[in-house]
């Protein structure tokens, strides 16, 4: 395959992602780790992909960790420190990846074709030196051209790269979503195909509400604030990545041959959009503790959580201190943060959020009355609320979160409701 090295792009970070011009780009492909969760699912996945090869078509293939590896590799370095390096974090936690493209190159090759696994500094993944959550700065595909080239599927580990030093790096929880797009980007496809567990994008969680309803396209626009809002099916990073360069993404099942999703720009649909729509989705949190600080300033939280790539969400004033979310973020990873300034901690880690989300919400406050109403009505106390131009949140006890989504789902996204109109997410 013969390609040639096109205009520089900026990657999240803001600087240069290399595009690649080609006659015919190759698929970009994404497993999650519940697609790559055990043997048998990682032969699944590698028949997927030779087949694919066998037709004609690269293969370039980003893959996650196996399961719940990352998180038990997570586990593994704060029972040994309750302040592990970032550094060394950052080489314990790409383990779990590089395991999963050696794994699948080896199934690839028991069914007749040919993989190469690569890990991120091997696939030209450069970042900046932020352990934990590095920022992309260029893509340099060579290796990967030259895989293709040769007629091999090429397997990327997601979720990691290389510093300037030659340090691994990491970009953060959900990072391969983002190693995918960009990567689509950097070899010159329009699209991403993002494989996982779901069959589409739903209203809600179809796990939690059994009517909510799948939705054949959506905007980026509408799936970032999903998934700023905690919807699990997409992270916001590799949104605004395919927003920067023009990716569209088709989120599939990994499991069928369901159409899916595709997330992608729509033409204009007037000069507010549906007017008539109150909430375009909900999204949860099933954990989402509640920290509370005393005798300490805001600006030093900050920048403590800021050091392991961590922002704060909802802040709220209180005696003495403030109260605060960090959305997203294991507690241990908090508490270690925040131990380094000598911070006195009290966390309530039984609460979860669920988020009403629809563009221009900010300007409706009757939502925000209704939505409290509801839920006082049916005996679940809000602990925290909080609003933006785009979403209403609100805490509320771990134990209630299923029954908070419920509710608020009926109360604002008519069962009669045509499906096109309706935006879609599944919560994690």
């Amino acid at each position: 395959m013969s390609t040639t090295r096109g205009n520089a792009a900026s990657g999240d970070s803001g600087k240069p992602l290399t595009l690649v011009k080609s006659s015919i780009p190759p698929l970009v492909w994404k497993f999650g780790g519940t697609s790559v969760a055990d043997h048998e699912r990682l032969r699944v996945v590698a028949g997927r992909m030779v087949a694919a090869s066998r037709s004609g078509r690269g293969v370039v293939a980003v893959l996650s960790a196996m399961g719940k590896s990352t998180d038990e590799l997570s586990a593994m370095a704060y029972q040994m420190s309750a302040r592990p390096p970032l550094r060394e974090l950052d080489a314990l936690l790409s383990v779990g990846e590089s395991i999963s493209v050696a794994l699948a190159s080896m199934a690839i090759a028991e069914l007749g074709g040919h993989a190469v696994s690569l890990t991120g500094p091997q696939a030209g993944i450069y970042t900046d030196d932020r352990h934990g959550n590095a920022r992309l700065r260029e893509i340099r595909p060579c290796r990967i051209h030259q895989a293709l080239a040769q007629g091999s599927i090429v397997l990327v580990t997601g979720f990691q790269g290389v510093s300037a030093e030659g340090d691994v790096t990491t970009l953060g929880r959900g990072g391969s979503d983002a190693s995918a797009v960009a990567m689509a980007a950097a070899l010159g496809a329009s699209e991403c195909e993002i494989f996982t567990d779901v069959p589409a994008v739903f209203t809600a969680d179809p796990r939690v509400v059994p009517d909510a309803r799948p939705l054949a396209t959506i905007r980026h626009e509408e799936m970032l604030e999903m998934a700023e809002a905690g919807s699990g099916v997409m992270q916001s990073r590799s949104v605004e990545l395919a927003v920067a360069h023009g990716i569209d993404i088709h989120l599939r099942s990994s499991f069928s041959d369901e159409p899916g999703t595709w997330i992608r720009r729509r033409e204009h649909a007037g000069f507010e959009g549906n007017a008539t729509r109150d909430v375009a989705g909900i999204a949860h949190r099933r954990q989402e503790s509640l920290y509370a600080v005393k005798d300490i300033d805001m600006t030093s939280v900050a920048t403590a959580l800021a050091g392991r790539g961590i922002a704060m969400g909802s802040v709220v004033p209180d005696i003495a201190g403030f109260r605060f979310t960090a959305p997203g973020v294991e507690c241990g990873e908090v508490a270690a943060a925040l131990d380094g300034v000598g911070a006195a901690v009290k966390v309530d880690e039984e609460l979860g959020s669920v988020s009403l989300v629809s563009l221009g919400i900010a300007r409706r406050p009757d939502i925000v009355v209704r939505a409290l109403a509801a839920l006082d009505e049916a005996g679940i106390q809000t602990r925290l609320v909080t609003t933006t131009p785009a979403r209403v949140s609100v805490l509320v006890e771990s134990t209630l979160v299923d029954d908070a989504v419920q509710l608020l789902h009926s109360t604002f996204i008519p069962a009669s409701a045509p499906s096109t109109k309706a935006l879609v997410s599944v919560a994690g």
